[in-house]
């Protein structure tokens, strides 16, 4: 299974975002990593070029409202609409269920625990990769 994972936006911290690359990598996925300052168009070719499962979006800097919902649109533009979603970051509660009705599938907050990130791409992952890959 193939994981993007992507720093959107003007956000330049980054620690977390390699935390989590390193502990999928260390559960077996392959990840790639965009760096930092992507803009969705980057993060949405960077996906079509690898060929990814999954996207992972981590932001710190507040404009999670108008960045991930504008990578989740690029992709169905694009005809990816197996690709799965998730997102990290500080995120407030009450944003989590619009961002989840815009089409982020999971939001992981602070402090998550990384084998529970693992475990959710593990379980969630293989629908979206045979969605995808019938389309």
């Amino acid at each position: 299974m193939r994981i993007l994972i992507a720093k959107p936006g003007l956000d330049g911290h980054d620690r977390g975002a390699k935390v989590i690359v390193r502990a999928l990598r260390d559960a077996g996925f392959e990840v790639i990593y965009t760096g930092i300052r992507q803009t969705p168009e980057m993060i949405v070719q960077s996906a079509i070029q690898e060929d990814v499962d999954a996207i992972g979006l981590s932001l710190l800097s507040g404009a999670h409202m108008t960045l991930f919902p504008k990578v989740v649109e690029m992709l169905r533009a694009k005809g990816l609409k197996g690709v799965l979603v998730f997102a990290g970051g500080i995120i407030p509660d009450e944003d989590v269920p619009v961002l989840k009705r815009k089409g982020i599938d999971e939001i992981f907050g602070p402090g998550t625990p990384t084998h529970a990130i693992v475990e959710y791409l593990k379980s969630h992952i293989t629908g979206h990769a045979k969605t995808r890959k019938k389309q």
